[in-house]
């Protein structure tokens, strides 16, 4: 008797809680904080556009309604991933 393959894992990202200092995302075992200090492009987005996370592989985020593309480990260690803006000031 051969065993099946298994079906995708549905449950590979998912929101669990959202404050107004940011939002916990639970990846298989691991929970990660993200702050919107830190995240800034979450900030206004709504609780659907958050829940609404793809993991298209281990290290790699996506949420496609905010046209958002995150690697874990910049999740892990923000510090490590300084945010750069490549728009000018129209001063």
């Amino acid at each position: 008797m051969s065993s099946v393959t298994p079906g995708t894992d549905t449950s590979l990202a998912e929101i669990t809680n959202v404050s107004h200092q940011g939002f916990w995302l639970l990846l298989g075992a691991e929970e990660l904080f993200l702050a919107f200090e830190h995240f800034p492009w979450f900030r206004r987005a709504t609780i659907a556009q958050l829940s609404h996370v793809e993991r298209p592989s281990p290290h790699h985020l996506y949420w496609p309604e905010l046209d958002i593309d995150l690697a874990v480990e910049s999740i892990r260690e923000p510090q490590a991933f300084p945010l750069v803006s490549k728009s000018s000031s129209g001063a």
